[in-house]
């Protein structure tokens, strides 16, 4: 099994509005249109900003409990990580030793190693499938938590400013934003100066 980076990114969801106007299909005998009444629309004022999820993940400048749980995450899988690395040493091992002997080796050695080399090998696929099964469950237990803080920390960030739409620059294709309304490095300081990186972390 291979423990990959996590991306633990926050989606950051805009809406947007439609009008529909709907229409009636005539009667037999159409009736004389009617002028509509003007109506005044209030349309909101809105401030929009961009922000960069993928600086979250940064191990120097991104949000720091997120590399602090990473890091938690993969030291508890080490072990099992060691366990599949060992015995995918000793196959490549054995397959090496029947290569270089199967011409020359008791012919019924040879296939117990075959036999052994076949069992080693359902064993690390087994193992590795229920390694990735288990850290994907432990990861979204220790990430879930995080998530859900940097949500509403989005939101509470937003509304203390007077931001009504955040777009996800790491998420949706930009043609082009200003500058001034990227948010990315103003909020990751205000996430790290409230949530220490060494928050605790839930047990498995």
């Amino acid at each position: 099994m291979k423990i990959a980076r996590l991306f633990a990114a926050v989606a950051v969801l805009t809406v947007a509005a439609f009008c529909v106007s709907a229409q009636t299909k005539p009667a037999t005998t159409p009736a004389a249109p009617q002028a509509a009444a003007p109506q005044n629309v209030a349309v909101p004022d809105s401030k929009m900003a961009m922000i960069y999820s993928d600086a979250f993940l940064d191990p120097k400048t991104g949000i720091a409990r997120f590399n602090s749980l990473l890091g938690t995450l993969n030291r508890e899988f080490q072990p099992r990580q060691a366990e599949l690395t060992a015995l995918q040493t000793k196959i490549n091992t054995l397959q090496k030793e029947i290569e270089d002997t199967q011409n020359v080796a008791d012919p019924t050695a040879i296939r117990t190693k075959r036999d052994q080399l076949t069992q080693m090998t359902t064993d690390l696929k087994r193992k590795g499938e229920d390694a990735e099964q288990a850290y994907g469950r432990r990861r979204q237990e220790i990430f879930g938590p995080l998530q859900q803080d940097i949500g509403k920390a989005l939101e509470a960030f937003a509304k203390a400013r007077g931001i009504t739409v955040i777009v996800d620059g790491s998420q949706v294709p930009v043609v082009y934003a200003a500058d001034n309304i990227d948010i990315t490095r103003a909020f990751i300081n205000e996430f790290n100066s409230k949530n220490p990186a060494t928050a605790s972390v839930p047990q498995p």
